[in-house]
């Protein structure tokens, strides 16, 4: 991202947050992850305090309008935003959060059945 200029920037108290909105100059449209990065490094805040609203274009313009919320804590962000499904089974599957006990029972696999005499096996 070339060029940064910010158009609106504004405290929301009520929600924690500050609403930023900026312009970019870019030669292809910019991923979620990296303006999530780049804000990150001129606002001086951990990726995870941001949620990017949205990343507008119009068509043969290299210029994007993004809109983004950059909240004061982890916990406001999802309180406010609640948390994506994609972010909900990222959770669900990690691991090391897991107690021992739901990790025998997740590996546990059922025996495969025996076809019964007379019965056709599909191959």
């Amino acid at each position: 991202m070339e060029n940064f200029n910010i158009i609106e920037e504004k405290e929301n108290p009520l929600f924690k947050r500050k609403e930023v909105k900026f312009k970019v100059n870019a030669e292809i449209t910019p991923s979620h992850a990296d303006t999530r990065k780049f804000i990150s490094e001129k606002f001086s805040v951990p990726e995870e305090k941001i949620r990017i609203k949205n990343i507008l274009g119009k068509f043969g313009s290299k210029n994007f309008i993004i809109s983004a919320n950059i909240y004061n804590s982890e916990q406001d962000k999802l309180n406010t935003e609640g948390q994506s499904k994609k972010d909900a089974k990222k959770e669900e599957l990690a691991p090391a959060e897991k107690s021992p006990e739901a990790l025998v029972e997740q590996s546990a696999v059922a025996p495969a059945e025996e076809p019964k005499q007379g019965e056709n096996i599909k191959k």
